[in-house]
């Protein structure tokens, strides 16, 4: 079963689809906000759809049940390493994580991992993560709160102070309220934008953030665009710079057609979607180039290319060098 359901433009979500199962692993400490802002959205979803649209699983790491910083206690309804079909398993952690070591979570979320399940953290849990060796290639980021201990694990993890990050089969979150914003975008991809504001406005929660939002301004000033349509396409590029998407699925995010899309596109940014997104992604290998000792591979894996030769001829064209002579002057600057 795919991860992501395909992108239908006119997905009707009483149809006879499989539930999506999350399995929610829990630490101790957790923090019930960041928990609530995962779940609720998923929860709210089956009561809207009036069906199982997400099926969701609680998996204390100490067993029966979990407390979290405040002391509600969650208890399980499945348990850690006895099932691996999941569809989505996101690791809720918080608190105090220097001292505290999971090996059988690790190795349970290495198992994963082997099976293509997307793998997830919010606050704490990607630090976890990173510990478990499942986030090396990929982009990530953390609550700042462990900003620091995520630094001492590797040199080559990819940390970024966004709200949240999807890369390819990761799916990583800093926490507090930005998982409402994250499981809007995840909604959307699963069963249409229509749908998921209708799940925002349930929570009143109708200024959704883009996963960089933290560190930069936002869309309309960074790009200088009003179009909605355009900011929704800008917001689903940004979330998919390693899976790209389709013309068609950015258009379907958007709410329009293709040929209506390219339009407001060359209207708004002078260009066509498709080569805005190539740049886009080409300034992303370029901050990886210069902030990371990562291979031009890896980068290319990062940014969605189809291979280091293929990261190689675009970027060069774009910037003159190939990315080694990128490289190669920073170092002789």
């Amino acid at each position: 079963m795919s991860v992501i359901a395909v992108i239908l433009s006119n997905m009707d979500i009483q149809s006879t689809q499989l539930p999506f199962r999350v399995g929610f692993v829990l630490v101790d400490g957790f923090p019930l906000m960041s928990y609530a802002s995962a779940m609720e959205p998923l929860r709210a979803s089956n009561l809207l759809a009036k069906r199982t649209l997400y099926d969701v699983r609680h998996i204390p790491v100490g067993g029966a049940r979990s407390s979290s910083s405040s002391g509600a206690v969650i208890g399980a309804n499945a348990f850690l390493g006895e099932q691996v079909d999941f569809d989505l398993v996101m690791v809720v952690a918080g608190g105090n994580l220097t001292d505290q070591q999971f090996p059988r979570l690790y190795t349970w979320l290495r198992l994963l991992a082997e099976r293509g399940v997307l793998i997830g953290g919010v606050s704490g849990g990607p630090l976890l993560l990173a510990r478990a060796g499942v986030m090396e290639g990929r982009r990530m980021t953390v609550h700042w709160d462990h900003a620091q201990a995520l630094s001492a694990i590797s040199q080559h993890l990819m940390v970024e102070r966004s709200l949240y990050i999807r890369d390819r089969d990761r799916l990583t979150c800093a926490g507090g309220t930005a998982p409402l914003d994250m499981m809007h975008a995840l909604v959307a991809e699963h069963h249409g934008p229509v749908f998921a504001r209708k799940i925002s406005d349930w929570f009143l929660h109708t200024d959704i953030r883009q996963g960089e939002a933290p560190q930069r301004s936002g869309l309309a000033e960074r790009y200088n665009v009003v179009d909605p349509a355009a900011l929704k396409a800008l917001e689903a590029m940004e979330n998919h710079i390693a899976d790209p998407l389709e013309l068609s699925q950015l258009a379907t995010l958007s709410g329009l057609g293709v040929r209506q899309l390219n339009r407001v596109f060359q209207r708004q940014l002078g260009t066509t979607p498709v080569r805005f997104y190539c740049q886009m992604r080409l300034q992303k290998a370029h901050a990886l180039l210069r902030m990371t000792a990562l291979s031009v591979q890896d980068v290319a894996a990062a940014t969605g290319f189809a291979s280091g030769a293929h990261l190689s001829r675009s970027f060069k064209h774009r910037h003159g060098l190939s990315p080694k002579q990128f490289r190669d002057s920073l170092l002789a600057s």
